[in-house]
C-alpha cells in the first residue's frame, strides 16, 4: 500500500462522506435492507421482457474487450440484467452476486435451465464464492461503504481481470449556468469514479481508466414538467422559475411535439490486472 506522498488524501473517507445527502443525513435506502428491497421489487414490476438500457450496449462493447475467452465470470449487482445478458454469451460460467432477492427473481426466470449460471444471493461484502477468472460490477457500489475491502475483495477474486464501470457527469449544462450565472447552489455530485481510481492507486493498484462519452435523453410533454424535473438539483432554498426557464433555454429542441433535453456523459471503465 502507497503511503505518503504524493497522495496523502484519503479517498476512502471522501468516499464514505459522499455517501451522506447535504444534510449530512445518511439516506435511508443506503442502510435499510428492507426498503432498498421495496425499491428493486418495484423496479422490477415496471420492466417489460429483458428490458436494457440503450446506453449499457456501448458500455458493454468496450467491457468485451477485457473479458477473455471462455471465461468464468462474477458479476456484481446485476440490477435488471443491462450487462448480465450479453455477459452471458461471452462467458463461459457466470456467477451473479446481489443482494435483492426481487433482482435474482427476475434474472432466474431467463436462466433457469442454464446450469452455467449461478445466483448468490447476498451482499457482495458477504458472498462466499470462489475465485473466477473474471470479476466485474457496474454501477453497483453506491451502498457500499468500506470501499478498500470492496476493492481488495474483488482484486483476490479475479484470477485475470478486475472491471468497474461507472456512469459519471458531467451535471446537466444549465446546472452550470445556475451556478456561474445566477448564483445559485447546486448539488454538484459528491462521488465519482477517481475515488475509485485513486483508492486503487492507494491499494498498489495501478488500473486502466477509459472514458467514454454518451448522451443522455430527456422528453417532457410539457414545459413544466420540464422545469420541475430540471430544478431539484438546486440547493438554495429559495430560487427565481425564470431564471430556470432561462438556463434552459438554450438547450431544449421541439420534437414530435416533445421538448427534449440532450446532454453528454460519461461512463468510466476501470479495469486491471489482479496484484497478488
Amino acid at each position: 500500500m502507497i503511503k505518503g506522498s504524493p497522495l496523502e488524501i484519503d479517498f476512502e473517507k471522501l468516499w464514505k462522506e459522499g455517501m451522506f445527502d447535504w444534510h449530512g443525513k445518511m439516506p435511508d435506502r443506503m442502510v435499510d435492507d428492507e426498503l432498498e428491497e421495496a425499491f428493486w421489487t418495484q423496479s422490477m414490476k415496471k420492466k417489460k421482457d429483458k428490458q436494457t438500457d440503450d446506453y449499457a450496449k456501448k458500455i458493454y462493447e468496450k467491457i468485451k474487450q477485457q473479458i477473455p475467452q471462455e471465461a468464468s465470470c462474477i458479476e456484481i449487482g446485476p440490477g435488471w440484467g443491462n450487462y448480465t445478458f450479453p455477459l452471458r454469451q461471452d462467458v463461459k460460467r457466470l456467477t451473479l452476486v446481489d443482494r435483492s432477492e426481487s433482482v435474482l427473481s427476475y434474472l432466474k426466470q431467463y436462466f433457469e435451465n442454464d446450469a452455467s449460471v449461478q445466483f448468490v444471493h447476498s451482499k457482495w461484502e458477504e458472498a462466499k464464492v470462489e475465485p473466477h477468472d473474471v470479476v466485474m460490477g457496474v454501477n453497483c457500489f453506491y451502498r457500499m461503504y468500506e470501499m478498500n475491502a470492496t476493492l481488495q475483495k474483488m482484486n483476490a477474486l479475479a484470477k485475470k481481470r478486475a472491471i468497474i464501470g461507472l456512469t459519471t457527469g458531467p451535471i446537466q449544462p444549465h446546472y452550470v449556468v445556475l451556478d456561474e450565472q445566477f448564483g445559485y447552489d447546486i448539488k454538484y455530485p459528491r462521488r465519482d469514479y477517481i475515488s475509485i481510481v485513486n483508492m486503487l492507486y492507494q491499494l498498489g493498484i495501478y488500473a486502466n481508466c477509459e472514458m467514454l462519452k454518451l448522451e443522455r435523453e430527456h422528453r417532457y410533454d410539457t414545459l413544466a414538467q420540464l422545469y420541475e424535473a430540471q430544478s431539484k438539483k438546486i440547493r438554495s432554498l429559495q430560487f427565481d422559475m425564470a431564471d430556470v426557464k432561462a438556463s434552459l433555454e438554450p438547450f431544449i429542441a421541439i420534437e414530435d411535439g416533445q421538448y427534449v433535453y440532450r446532454y453528454p456523459f460519461y461512463a468510466a471503465i476501470i479495469s486491471w490486472e489482479p496484484v497478488k
